[in-house]
């Protein structure tokens, strides 16, 4: 790409993006620390991509969640998942009028902007598939008729890793709709004194303003899909995710009997839109190797499944993608 070219789209990005400091602003009033999750919550909204978070009770999941959709003018629905949560709870239902003879469609919580899935691991299989349809297809069929979901149509949903009675696992096809999986992690001695200071007072409410709303959401998205990867980059992203199919063509052979699948091909398209939103942030009109591998283990955690080998050995996804970075050579 001509220096011209970028230089344009770099004036563009800091042009769009100024909006992401007061958005930031806003949700640091009330979360402290955590910059890791909001700045995954920010690519989710401005790569249109949902996000599982997944993190032991009481490290504000929900929260930050709540938190971002006060700073987004978007209508926000917080669904708390059950063991006796129905399909029809989530996306509505046809209601009969016996003076008409008619049926009519209630449309439930699934039709907002923002869906908070509090412990998704806790519905049926039943429940999950009809999230299913909304995440994958941006769309809701009640009885004979679809309902296109308004945009901006985002999913965060929250999972508990170690309470596991009465749960039900995530199937691989619905883990694989999720851009990101975020390992939410205990704040620092420092961070946590900050909080004890902000909230361990009864009756206290911070106020969020809204900063951004939906129109401005579909202007930085346009922009961030306008931000330039070189080649280069592109077949970085490529070994990357191939590395996780066939580790023996990278010379990785230690960790084929450590993989039981690689990563789908929606990593290569999300690292790729991912990365491009990370740049955003930035304050980039390009992506550098830095920012695929700042945003690729949240892409790939989920997608590489280990053996029972890598079970055994006390080895993580986390640890097999830490060894791919470390060893596929970076543009």
């Amino acid at each position: 790409m001509l220096e011209g070219g970028i230089t344009a789209i770099n004036e563009k990005v800091n042009q769009e993006s100024a909006f992401v400091h007061s958005l930031v602003t806003e949700i640091e009033k009330v979360i402290v620390g955590q910059k890791y999750l909001i700045e995954r919550l920010l690519i989710g909204l401005l790569a249109d991509g949902h996000i599982l978070i997944e993190g032991v009770p009481g490290l504000a999941k929900t929260l930050s969640v709540k938190v971002l959709a006060d700073a987004v003018k978007t209508k926000f629905q917080r669904i708390q998942f059950t063991p006796d949560l129905l399909p029809a709870d989530l996306i509505g239902t046809l209601i009969y009028n016996p003076k008409e003879g008619s049926f009519s469609t209630k449309k439930g919580p699934l039709f907002a902007n923002i869906i908070l899935a509090d412990e998704i691991n806790r519905a049926p299989a039943k429940v999950q598939s009809a999230l299913l349809e909304a995440m994958q297809e941006r769309q809701v069929t009640i009885g004979e008729n679809t309902f296109p979901l308004d945009e901006p149509f985002l999913v965060l949903a929250t999972q508990n890793p170690i309470e596991q009675e009465g749960t039900y696992p995530l199937p691989e096809a619905q883990v694989d709709r999720f851009m990101l999986k975020i390992n939410v992690t205990y704040p620092s001695i420092e961070e946590e004194h900050r909080i004890m200071k902000r909230m361990a007072v009864t009756g206290r409410k911070i106020e969020v303003s809204a900063v951004i709303g939906p129109e401005d959401i579909k202007r930085a998205r346009g922009v961030v899909n306008e931000i330039y990867m070189d080649e280069k980059i592109e077949k970085y992203i490529l070994d990357i995710v191939f590395a996780t199919r066939e580790p023996g063509k990278y010379k990785l052979d230690e960790l084929s009997a450590l993989i039981q699948y690689g990563a789908s091909t929606r990593a290569t398209i999300y690292m790729a839109t991912a990365s491009r939103a990370y740049a955003f942030i930035r304050g980039r009109g390009y992506v550098t190797p830095q920012d695929v591998k700042s945003i690729g283990p949240d892409v790939l955690r989920h997608r590489v499944i280990v053996s029972y080998e890598a079970e055994a050995e006390e080895k993580t996804s986390d640890d097999i993608i830490k060894k791919i970075f470390e060893e596929i050579e970076v543009p």
